[in-house]
C-alpha cells in the first residue's frame, strides 16, 4: 500500500507540474496553454503531489 501512495504521489505532481508549464505558457498545444488559471492550481497540485509521496515514504508501514 505504501508503494502505490507514494506512486499516486508522483503522478499527481507531475500532472501538476504539466498543468503549470501549460498555464505559464511552455507547453503549448492545449486549451489550458497560458491560462492563468492553470499557473495558479498547477503549482498548488503538485505540492499535493509532493506532500502525498512524502507521506508515503515517510509511513511506519512494512519494507
Amino acid at each position: 500500500m505504501r508503494i502505490v501512495i507514494i506512486a499516486v504521489g508522483v503522478l499527481v505532481a507531475l500532472a501538476g507540474l504539466l498543468f503549470a508549464l501549460q498555464g505559464f505558457g511552455a507547453v503549448s498545444g492545449s486549451p489550458m496553454t497560458g491560462t492563468t488559471t492553470w499557473s495558479v492550481l498547477g503549482p498548488i497540485i503538485a505540492i499535493v503531489g509532493v506532500v502525498t509521496a512524502v507521506a508515503g515514504w515517510r509511513s511506519g508501514g512494512p519494507r
